[in-house]
């Protein structure tokens, strides 16, 4: 049987999970959408994501749901867990408290960082693990533009030797990104960094995940995690065309080529290496992002 066909209907399923959350989900619907027997799309799915189909449904119920708690302090714990199929109140406070060792009710009012589950995508994986080195890459259009960042604290995960994703996941894990994306009062979404010299400690990585928070902000890292200052910077902002999600490893060089040759001296900038620099979670609508620190010449 061909894998790629199997990959784009582990893929179709994940789709169809993830915009179907809150309805009721069936082995018999989600076969339909796979295009195979529900026993085969049962050992697919765990063959591709190395979990029961209907655990990976109940994580990304919880997890979505944690967002609602932490995102809406009003809203009432059991509208929350019927809105995410849940059958009662009290069988969702167990499955919560179980997963991420806090109540609901606790983790509304004070939220803390959790776990949360994390998906990838099937067949994007698939693809990367199937691409053809030396591909050309065809030229398209890169947008840029120049913000600034507040003085603020990050908390960031280290490495030990990685330079980028894949080599920190090894390392690390992939799951680290759960664990950030919970964190409170972040400023902006979790990201990869590469931090400048002065920054890495001796055994350190170069690369690591964090999230900034507010400068004044008091929340703790979670345990393996590191709290450091960063200085109010100017950021150069490099933006790709949208593309299709299982095309990202195409898309990351294409940008960081042209982040490689372009000059930021012909509009007043110079790269500033005593700050580091960041990738944003590679998502197909919005393009490939990837920042470099700059300070005016």
């Amino acid at each position: 049987m061909n894998h790629r066909n199997q990959a784009e209907a582990i893929q179709r399923v994940q789709s169809y999970i993830k915009s179907h959350l809150k309805t009721v989900l069936t082995l018999k619907s989600l076969s339909a959408v796979a295009g195979y027997s529900p026993a085969h799309t049962e050992r697919m799915f765990k063959e591709a994501t190395g979990m029961n189909l209907f655990e990976y449904i109940r994580l990304m119920r919880l997890t979505e749901a944690a967002k609602s708690l932490k995102s809406d302090p009003s809203e009432k714990i059991i509208d929350i867990s019927l809105d995410y199929v849940f059958d009662s109140h009290e069988g969702f406070t167990r499955a919560f408290s179980k997963e991420f060792g806090i109540s609901p009710k606790r983790y509304q009012k004070h939220p803390i960082p959790v776990r949360y589950f994390i998906t990838y995508d099937v067949l994007s994986r698939y693809l990367f693990n199937h691409r053809k080195e030396g591909k050309s890459m065809e030229s398209k259009t890169v947008f840029v533009q120049v913000v600034e960042r507040p003085k603020r604290k990050a908390i960031i995960k280290r490495g030990v030797k990685a330079t980028e994703y894949f080599e920190y996941c090894e390392e690390v894990g992939c799951d680290v990104w759960g664990i950030l994306e919970s964190i409170p009062n972040a400023l902006y979404e979790p990201a990869g960094f590469w931090l400048p010299k002065e920054m890495i400690p001796k055994g350190t990585s170069e690369y690591v995940q964090g999230v900034e928070i507010p400068f004044d902000d008091q929340t703790l890292p979670p345990e393996g995690f590191d709290l450091i200052t960063w200085d109010q910077t100017l950021m150069m902002i490099f933006q790709g065309e949208p593309y299709p999600d299982e095309h990202f490893m195409d898309e990351i060089p294409l940008v960081q080529k042209h982040i490689e040759n372009f000059n930021p001296q012909l509009y007043g900038y110079e790269w500033d290496l005593n700050q580091p620099r960041f990738q944003l979670s590679p998502l197909g609508y919005r393009g490939y992002i990837e920042a470099r620190p700059v300070k005016k010449r």
